[in-house]
This record gives structure tokens, C-alpha cells and sequence, in this order.
């Protein structure tokens, strides 16, 4: 017998009857919280069909490219897909991309009201040291988040979380995590880094012999990029993007090659020039947020909202 068949297309429609006349395509938002699209025309207070699920071509940002795998939202006032979730806006969840679509691209295939199923994620659990003398840094954590707090005690603290499963060097696939800087460290003594790692590490996550992170430093707005694989390391390198205090980014690592590991901000690709690799590393990786200060009394707090990889064929 085949692997699978189909069974079932998982076309659902709704009955809807909307106040305003809706043009045949129309993304709308349900009162059940789910985005739908009309595929025929429905008239004002008639009711009429809305689809719920499947996968629907989507119109989408210009210039942003949207990785499989990656949970969208839906642009309210633009009408298009976005991976970057406005602020004091109408924007919801549509779904997850089911290919990838370049920046050039002005559709993408979205599979509708899906959220990403991840290989690796936060909520599969994570290890934890924290290191402290006198003061009281600590870490929560739900579902595929984590945040991280230090005080502001003069001394050295590191707070981490390391996914327990882990995935081979080789593996195909998405590196995804949504970071919120609530509060940026206030001195050099400050130090973060995002990614994924073949360990962690009590003081300093620049010793880690096999890594690739999304890097932060104290009192700089600056987004780095670094990896190293025991072999060739590229240092923390200036992605010329900048983050904003209390706005969620989106940082994502496209492993389909890892000798040229492609890095992306908000669907923007970043460091075209750079090489960031791992093809030398022997793993296995581990996803990794790490966050420490030397002696100092800076202090710091960073939400990661949703952190995963998603391994896939190819």
C-alpha cells in the first residue's frame, strides 16, 4: 500500500452573511477567530459561503520573503499576507506558507488557519541553568516562548534555554523565533544570542564551539548575525537592521544549504554577502537562547514569543 491517499481534500466551508457585500476572494475575519476568504461574491445581509481550510493563494507583501512553514498574518488595511504582525492594528493569523515565495513574488499559497507544526520547539522542553551570587534573574516559559529578566544586582548572570531535542547538521529546514526586546541591557556587559548551538555554556555563549545566533549586545539597537562550526567562524556581523524596544522581529535561518545558511528579519533577507555555514560542525544542534551579563548592574528583558525548526524533504 502507497504511504498515504487521499482520504478527505479538508475544503470546510461556513455559511456566512456579511453586513458589507463581499468581492468574490475576500479575506475576512470570523467571529470564531478563524480568517476565511469568499470564493464567489456575496451580497450585503445575504448569506452566503465562506472556505476555512485548504491552502488558498494569497496576495502578499512586496519585497518579503515568506519561508514554508512560517506563520502569517493578514495585512487589514494592505489586504495581503505579512510574516510581521502590526502594532494597534486589525491584523490576525491566516495561516502557514506551504511554499516558499520570494520577494519578487506577489501570491503565495498559504495553508489556511494552520499553525506551523514544528519539529523542535520550546514547548517539547528546555534545560536551564541559571547562574547568579545575590541577585534574582529568572525565566517563565509557555507553549514555544520564553522570557528572560536580569536585575539589576552588580554581578555576573546568564539565564539560557536549551531545547532538550535536538536535529542533525544535515537536517533540511527552518530556524524560526520571534524576539521581543522589552528592555535592552544598559552597558557592553550585556550579551544575547538566539539561535541554535551544540551546547550551552555557564558564562559565555562566544565559547561555544558550534552555533548560529542572532546576536544583541547592551545599550545598541543593532541586530547581529554570527555562526561557527568548529572550523570557519564569521563574528558577530552588523545585519544594518535595528530593532525597535517593545516591538516583536522575526529572525529566521533557511538550512536547505548549511554551507550557506540563508538569514532572514521580518521576510527581509540579511548579510547576502556573508557566509554563514555549518557544514562542518558535527552536532547535534539544539535550539538555544542565551542571555548574560559580566559584573555589572545592567539589566535586561527579552521575550522569545514563538521559537522552532522545522525540519522537511526535499
Amino acid at each position: 500500500m502507497a504511504e498515504a491517499v487521499t482520504k478527505q481534500d479538508g475544503i470546510q466551508t461556513v455559511d456566512w452573511t456579511p453586513t458589507a457585500a463581499l468581492t468574490a476572494g475576500q479575506v475576512v475575519h470570523l467571529p470564531d477567530g478563524r480568517a476565511a476568504y469568499a470564493p464567489t461574491a456575496i451580497a450585503a445581509a445575504a448569506q452566503g459561503s465562506v472556505q476555512v481550510a485548504g491552502i488558498v493563494t494569497l496576495a502578499k507583501t512586496a519585497s518579503m520573503v515568506m519561508l514554508k512553514g512560517t506563520k502569517v498574518y493578514w495585512d487589514h488595511s494592505a489586504s495581503k499576507a505579512t510574516v510581521v504582525f502590526g502594532t494597534s492594528t486589525l491584523d490576525y493569523v491566516v495561516g502557514t506558507v506551504e511554499e516558499s515565495a520570494t520577494a519578487a513574488a506577489t501570491t503565495v499559497d498559504v495553508h489556511l488557519n494552520r499553525e506551523p507544526v514544528y519539529t523542535i520547539g520550546l514547548q517539547d522542553g528546555y534545560w536551564s541553568v541559571p547562574i547568579s551570587s545575590a541577585g534574582w534573574p529568572h525565566i517563565t516559559g509557555s507553549g514555544n516562548g520564553v522570557s528572560m529578566i536580569f536585575d539589576t544586582t552588580a554581578e555576573a548572570q546568564k539565564l539560557d534555554a536549551l531545547s532538550l531535542r535536538d536535529f542533525p547538521v544535515a537536517a533540511d529546514g527552518i530556524l524560526s523565533a520571534l524576539i521581543c526586546v522589552n528592555l535592552n541591557g544598559d552597558a557592553a556587559a550585556f550579551d544575547l544570542n538566539i539561535g541554535v548551538a551544540n551546547a550551552s555554556h555557564a558564562t559565555d555563549a562566544d565559547t561555544i564551539t558550534e552555533s548560529l545566533f542572532c546576536h544583541i549586545d547592551g545599550a545598541s539597537l543593532n541586530i547581529l548575525a554570527e555562526s561557527d562550526d568548529g572550523t570557519t567562524e564569521v563574528a558577530a556581523t552588523d545585519t544594518t537592521v535595528d530593532f525597535v524596544v517593545g516591538t516583536p522581529f522575526l529572525f529566521q535561518a533557511d538550512f536547505t544549504d548549511n554551507t550557506d545558511i540563508q538569514l532572514y528579519i521580518d521576510g527581509v533577507a540579511i548579510l547576502t554577502g556573508s557566509t554563514f555555514a555549518l557544514g562542518d560542525a558535527t552536532g547535534p544542534l539544539k535550539l538555544l537562547i542565551h542571555m548574560e551579563k559580566t559584573s555589572d548592574n545592567s539589566p535586561g528583558n527579552v521575550s522569545v514569543m514563538d521559537m522552532g525548526f522545522i525540519q522537511f524533504d526535499v
